[in-house]
């Protein structure tokens, strides 16, 4: 976990002391000490960040706070191949909580009564995108707009003749993947895809990200037909999940084999980014800077069925207040920055997309151009995922392991993954 903070002005004098040498010496000892110990903890908040790939912008966010208004943000990170959801469990267990922290949406119910409700609040008039709930009002604030799909590397179809508009079909993508393989030597990739289903630390991208392309490709944005059907006792549609399996099975044949079964997070992105693969399983905080890559990175939808031409596109978590928590400081920050500062932050080193209306700022994110023209063409599909029962991704993501290591064919991944979320939700 990396933890810092903000440092805080010295102490004002001792009421009654008028002498300037106390002054000096004890402005002098401040300066020691933080020289001694760099940055100093202090009051202030604490917000817990999900998100390792931006911790150093929310240390510069947190500074720029502090510069501003004079309060103390103390940002506490953790993320990757660990679980903010299970690190806050143990926050809450030994009453160290902190005011601000991340959630999924379906995970709002786990702390139901403990959070608090921020309607009225200035940035609420500035975004769709916040995160209402029935018993407890508007708790969520979305610090980001991320979207999902299969990424890809505009220059290596472009090298093979592929027109990723074009890939909206099973069929398209079979032929699209066995080009790209058979000029793997040409092209100077190692293999078509960048796919990961290695369960103890990626599975929360096979079991929520991957998955959810079950629960929306192709979907409008406000369709929940299957995670109705899914939070309906656990069903699925079994044509539907048939299909899914069908192209996860093309995947599989395609990825890299050396990520496929036990490679990591990092090995993934940092194999895209160097041009290894033409495509990757993963959304656009996956690359944020302009800096990371030397290609154009765009977007294809997961047509696991014909006509399917959608990306997952909206807010996949939000920041949350802790009712016992500093819950009018934590207020103060999200009004702050919902605004100008942060957002250059946010937006321009970040790499995030802002869910305001006002913001004056385009993303840099190598992936925004594909993204705005997939939303503004209206073909997104919902974080439906994010609805589902919590904790379904553990069990899930084990299916799509065992399929990447043969364990399973697409006909008995079809009926495990049925019979594995059934059970779940039955217990």
């Amino acid at each position: 976990m990396s933890l810092s903070a903000c440092g805080q002005a010295a102490a004002p004098a001792a009421a009654g002391s008028d002498s300037s040498e106390t002054a000096e010496a004890a402005e002098e000892k401040s300066s020691e000490e933080a020289s001694a110990e760099g940055t100093a903890t202090g009051d202030g908040i604490r917000l817990l960040n999900g998100k390792p790939e931006i911790d150093s912008q929310l240390q510069e966010l947190a500074k720029l706070y502090n510069e501003e208004t004079g309060y103390v943000l103390n940002v506490e990170t953790i993320g990757g191949d660990s679980s903010a959801a299970d690190e806050l469990k143990k926050m809450y267990q030994a009453d160290n909580m902190p005011d601000i922290f991340v959630i999924e949406a379906n995970q709002a119910d786990t702390w139901d009564g403990m959070l608090a409700d921020l309607a009225g609040e200035e940035w609420t008039d500035k975004t769709g995108f916040e995160l209402v709930n029935s018993s407890m009002g508007t708790i969520g604030f979305p610090y980001t707009v991320e979207a999902t799909a299969l990424g890809y590397n505009a220059d290596v179809l472009n090298a093979a003749g592929i027109d990723p508009s074009t890939l909206t079909s099973p069929g398209a993508y079979a032929d699209a993947f066995k080009t790209l393989d058979d000029k793997k030597g040409e092209l100077g990739i190692t293999a078509v895809l960048g796919w990961c289903a290695e369960p103890a630390n990626l599975g929360w991208s096979s079991g929520t990200h991957v998955f959810g392309q079950y629960l929306d490709a192709g979907l409008k944005a406000d369709d929940t037909t299957y995670i109705d059907l899914l939070n309906d006792g656990g069903k699925v549609d079994e044509a539907r999940m048939k299909s899914f399996a069908e192209f996860i099975g093309l995947m599989n044949q395609y990825s890299d084999p050396e990520l496929l079964v036990d490679g990591t997070y990092d090995q993934q992105v940092a194999g895209f980014k160097e041009g290894k693969y033409a495509f990757i399983t993963q959304g656009n905080w996956c690359v944020t800077s302009p800096d990371d890559v030397s290609f154009e990175c765009g977007f294809a939808p997961y047509a696991f069925e014909d006509g399917i031409d959608t990306i997952i596109a909206g807010p996949p978590s939000y920041w949350v207040a802790y009712s016992e928590g500093n819950v009018d400081e934590a207020k103060e920050f999200f009004n702050w920055c919902a605004g100008k500062s942060a957002q250059d932050i946010l937006v321009n080193k970040a790499g995030l997309v802002s869910p305001f209306d006002d913001c004056e700022f385009e993303a840099v994110n190598p992936f925004y151009k594909s993204m705005k023209s997939y939303i503004d063409a209206g073909k997104y599909s919902g974080w439906h995922t994010m609805l589902k029962k919590d904790g379904l991704q553990n069990v899930t993501c084990q299916v799509f392991a065992d399929y990447a290591q043969g364990k399973l064919d697409a006909a008995s991944f079809a009926s495990t993954m049925a019979q594995v979320i059934q059970s779940y939700y039955a217990n």
